[in-house]
């Protein structure tokens, strides 16, 4: 960063940005905008929020306080009670009542309210019974899933009532922050939590953590005296603020509170999260009503939600304008002459296109799957949301905290020997033991021991393993690598320091502090003089900014320039650098406090670079997302150099490959392009440094723009409304802030971005499954269709359509025979490829042509053997050819029913053993199931095959002892399904099922020979 103009107003040294003093010069899209600071009373329309650009007693006077003494006791009252508490409006949570309307509102939801109450009206109050049991299962199922996902969430909000010391009348009072009020002084320390935004009015070396604000991933130096122009520059460049919600980690200060509330930057963002995604367009009252209307029609009938949900909905009307259509056709072919039959069949012919099961199956299905998700770290708050992320096509991923772990490490240092030393694959950075140090060269000779020294001794951070202080264990060499729960306090570059020197057994020193140089503005360096108390002669350890530092050493030009070089590579490669030396000095006690005497004539030892490292397992997860035809954005409010440098490290950036135009690009840059301009772009950045929230957001519109479905990532309030914006939010649980938590869909309770790429496959794995049940369900419905549809040709004697099933066989195959069976297709495990294939299109949903195409030849399969066994048994053995069946067998059982209730028994014995097969069958979409899995050959890998998924296998096992019990079991046979027992028609039955395996077989070559809804995936990064 450019130096702001400072205006002496206390006397005091002022911070400016730590990261900025460690690090080499940032691009000038970085450099805030500074000139003279304005004259206040020259301009009285300023908006209140700009008071970066005054002075600090301008802003005192604006606000009616005393820099030095703060408001009166009274005066503070009073705007209290004018202004409200100072206190953040989350989001608003989900009720009880609204989570139970979500279950409710979906189309599906009410076809089924809809053929409940066509079957109480013509007394079919059985089939009403079970259709409402089904529809109350799944509100129960639904509402307790969501409802413990929100109480979950709920859990992991802090409750805690923070406090802070104001300044009132002079004296220094501890009070609860939300009765903060602006013009309050308020006394800031190394530890103290923000608790509202403040000018600044003095301060000592403080800097403070604003990463969930600004994404930035290590502290910022403030600096009171700064004043700057530019009323709209980026939060974080802002240095004389100190913002609500940020942690102090050095130093002290006092400053003057600007906005509480809902007006601080986190309070502007919260509000973000209470408006709607879509509000009513126009200002017209008539406009408005017809909007919110539309809307809470397309809410009530499910039109919008996760493709899912949208897809299902309109399946369902779909679904119940084709029930109204068979049921007219039924009428139809009766000339409209509708009696008490006819209106039974019509509605029976209705019905059986309906899938009474599949609501109650999605949600259990989505419920277990939710459920598995919970032990795998992640809580979803919304269930259609877990299928969801199965569709995503590209993350955008905040990089702090999430991309990486949020904590800084010592990523290379460089010796003045010439050696480079690189840390690798660090999981903690606090552990002296994690990861390991390779070396280009041996250190036998080298400085190293003078540079580990400096690391430790020129150090105010403590690392601890949790059983002992680390400064008093003599043998660190070997206690250093016990397993343990480290902690460290301090400054983060400081802690990064000195965990690296632990790594080869420094943690303390054997002489005694004699003078401490502390880290300023004004020197960027940091210097303490050690000695033994006996000897005139002192050891002088520093370390600094390379730029500082450079010229105080006592080296040659050669040198200086070869240092200068090698600064400026590691900060390419978005490190922060820092400048080690030391020196051997003799003189009496008092020339030690001399800083000028101590920091001059210094020896070179080292460079020490520093970053935020990546998480383990985020290459990889971002490595599995490409393969899986996902692109991974990374939208951070962190510097150009360092965000680009670590979309290399975890592959967003591909080394092997030429940086594409505009791949990477500063907010800033981003920001001035219009819609047309970032729609122009043959692909979107895939990274953009310096973002705001609003920034964020338009990322995910470009990106809807583009028909992409995208999942936004974060944990800061800065990521927020992105989080609500997104198709599917993801927040951090661990260290991710309450207001994301509450924007987001889903919540990672480990933090762990690799766990995205496991949701992403259990999204999957879910619409896999998906299809198999509603190909199952569906192919059973097709075949009831057919079935009826040709069975109005069956008369009686009297001109009556005879029921090839009655109508509680009807609603046995579409629940209790087929419900278990979608259910166990519903928990099959992911296939091997599942994270090699594209994501699905969004168009079709899981309503693919294969799906469609399989349904239509499964379905015709089904009932023309139906329609076949029903022929053969009442109507080829009789020797009478077609002719007219009994009349009253559809809710008679006289005697001369008997042939009619053979033929229905095997009809039913049929569809339900062709169900049970279906059910193996759908298993996978192409393979044959006699060989289904590689993982088994040979003869018997087909038993293998269905015995590995065991809760399916029992479920058919149930399956075809049920349909035995309901054919035999006396008076239910006959007086309630309308059938009687089977003889030699089981022989029909079989011969049905044989050829029925037989055709599926050979439909199945078909595809696989031709290559029908078998999609090829090269791995590509798929951008858009």
């Amino acid at each position: 960063m450019g130096e702001p103009l400072v205006i002496s107003t206390n006397g005091a040294e002022h911070a400016n940005s730590s990261s900025s003093d460690s690090s080499t010069p940032t691009s000038p899209d970085d450099q805030p905008p500074i000139a003279e600071p304005p004259d206040i009373g020259s301009n009285s329309s300023e908006k209140p929020t700009c008071y970066h650009t005054h002075s600090a007693q301008g802003v005192a006077d604006r606000l009616g306080t005393d820099p030095d003494h703060g408001l009166s006791d009274e005066e503070a009252a009073a705007r209290l009670v004018r202004d409200g508490p100072n206190a953040i409006k989350g989001a608003k949570g989900l009720s009880l009542w609204e989570i139970f309307l979500q279950q409710v509102a979906n189309a599906l939801t009410v076809v089924l309210i809809a053929v409940a109450a066509i079957s109480y009206t013509i007394g079919d109050y059985i089939e009403g019974s079970v259709v409402v049991a089904v529809i109350v299962l799944n509100i129960v199922v639904g509402l307790i899933q969501d409802y413990r996902a929100e109480q979950t969430i709920q859990s992991l909000y802090a409750l805690s009532t923070p406090k802070c010391k104001v300044i009132r009348d002079g004296h220094s009072d501890t009070v609860k922050a939300e009765t903060l009020v602006k013009g309050d002084l308020v006394s800031l320390a190394t530890g103290d939590v923000v608790p509202a935004d403040l000018r600044l009015v003095q301060s000592i070396n403080l800097s403070t953590d604003e990463a969930h604000l600004t994404g930035e991933s290590v502290p910022i130096s403030k600096n009171p005296d700064a004043v700057f122009t530019d009323a709209d520059m980026p939060v974080g460049d802002r240095f004389n603020i100190a913002f609500s919600g940020s942690s102090v980690t050095r130093g002290r200060a006092t400053g003057v509170v600007i906005s509480t509330g809902m007006e601080t930057e986190v309070g502007q963002i919260a509000e973000l999260l209470r408006k709607k995604k879509k509000d009513a367009k126009g200002n017209n009252s008539v406009t408005k009503a017809l909007y919110t209307s539309y809307q809470t029609v397309l809410s009530i009938l499910g039109l919008e939600g996760t493709p899912l949900q949208v897809t299902l909905s309109k399946f369902a009307l779909l679904l119940f304008g084709l029930a109204i259509l068979l049921a007219v056709i039924v009428f139809s072919v009766n000339l409209w002459d509708i009696n008490d039959d006819v209106l039974l069949y019509g509605i029976c012919v209705g019905v059986a296109v309906i899938p009474e099961s599949l609501l109650a199956v999605l949600t259990v299905t989505m419920a277990v799957a939710t459920k598995a998700m919970v032990k795998g770290h992640v809580i979803v708050r919304q269930m259609p949301s877990l299928e969801a992320v199965g569709g995503v096509t590209n993350i955008c991923s905040d990089k702090t905290g999430t991309l990486t772990q949020g904590r800084m490490i010592t990523r290379k240092v460089w010796l003045r020997d010439g050696l480079t030393g690189t840390v690798n694959d660090t999981a903690d950075p606090y552990d002296p033991s994690s990861g390991t140090v390779s070396w280009s060269g041996s250190l036998i000779g080298t400085c190293i021991n003078a540079f580990l020294n400096t690391l430790v001794l020129c150090n105010n951070a403590t690392v601890s393993d949790g059983k002992k202080e680390p400064e008093t264990d003599s043998s660190s060499v070997t206690t250093a690598f016990e397993p343990a729960d480290w902690k460290a306090m301090g400054e983060p570059t400081e802690i990064a320091l000195k965990v690296f020197a632990m790594r080869f057994g420094k943690s303390t020193g054997s002489d005694l502090l004699t003078a401490e140089h502390p880290f300023d503005s004004s020197c960027k360096m940091m210097s303490v003089v050690y000695g033994n108390g006996l000897e005139k002669e002192r050891h002088v350890y520093t370390k600094g900014a390379v730029e500082i530092l450079l010229p105080k050493l006592d080296e040659n030009e050669e040198l200086k320039n070869a240092i200068h070089a090698k600064a400026e590579e590691l900060a390419s490669e978005g490190l922060r650098v820092l400048c080690i030396a030391d020196k051997v000095m003799a003189g009496e006690a008092e020339e030690f406090q001399d800083r000028a005497k101590v920091e001059s004539g210094l020896r070179f030892l080292g460079l020490a670079g520093l970053y935020d490292p990546p998480r383990p397992e985020t290459a990889g997860a971002v490595k599995q997302c490409r393969e899986a035809g996902v692109t991974v954005h990374m939208v951070t409010g962190d510097h150009i150099k360092t965000a680009t440098a670590i979309a290399y490290e975890v592959g967003i950036l591909s080394s092997d490959a030429p940086l594409p135009p505009a791949a990477v690009m500063s907010a800033a840059d981003f920001g001035n392009m219009s819609d047309d301009q970032i729609d122009a772009l043959d692909t979107l950045p895939l990274v953009i440094a310096r973002c705001s929230p609003l920034t964020k957001v338009r990322v995910i519109q470009a990106l809807h723009r583009r028909k992409a479905f995208c999942i936004m990532t974060g944990d800061g309030v800065n990521d927020s409304p992105a989080l609500k914006q997104a198709d599917v939010g993801i927040a951090m649980g661990d260290r991710g802030s309450d207001v994301a938590k509450e924007a987001s869909d889903m919540v990672l309770t480990d933090d762990n971005f690799a766990s995205i790429v496991t949701g992403i496959q259990e999204g999957r794995r879910l619409s896999d499954n998906i299809q198999k049940f509603l190909l199952h369900l569906l192919t059973s419905n097709l075949a009831q269709v057919i079935l009826l549809l040709i069975g109005l040709a069956f008369k009686d004697t009297e001109d009556v359509a005879v029921f090839p099933l009655s109508p509680l066989e009807i609603l046995w195959a579409n629940l209790v025979t087929s419900s278990p069976l979608a259910l166990g297709l519903g928990l099959e495990e992911a296939q091997p490829d599942i994270l090699q294939r594209p994501p699905r299109s969004l168009q079709s949903g899981v309503f693919t042509l294969d799906l469609v195409r399989d349904q239509l030849i499964y379905g015709t399969f089904m009932g023309s053997l139906c329609l076949a066994a029903f022929m053969l048994v009442a109507f080829a053995i009789s020797g009478k050819g077609f002719h007219d069946l009994p009349h009253g067998c559809n809710d008679g059982v006289s005697e001369t029913c008997d042939p009619v209730f053979r033929a229905r028994a095997t009809t039913f014995a049929t569809l339900s053993f062709l169900l049970l097969v279906t059910a193996w069958e759908v298993k996978h979409f192409h393979r044959s199931l006699f060989a289904m899995d590689e993982r088994w050959s040979g003869p018997s890998s087909v038993f293998k095959t269905v015995y590995h998924n065991t809760f399916l296998f029992w479920s058919v096992i149930a399956g075809f002892l049920a349909t035995f019990l309901v054919i035999y079991i006396p008076y239910v046979n006959r007086y309630v399904f309308k059938h009687s027992g089977l003889e030699w028609e089981w022989g029909v039955v079989t011969g049905c099922v044989v050829a029925y395996v037989g055709l599926v077989e050979g439909w199945k070559a078909v595809k696989r020979r031709y290559g029908l809804g078998i999609k090829v995936h090269s791995i590509s990064r798929g951008q858009v």
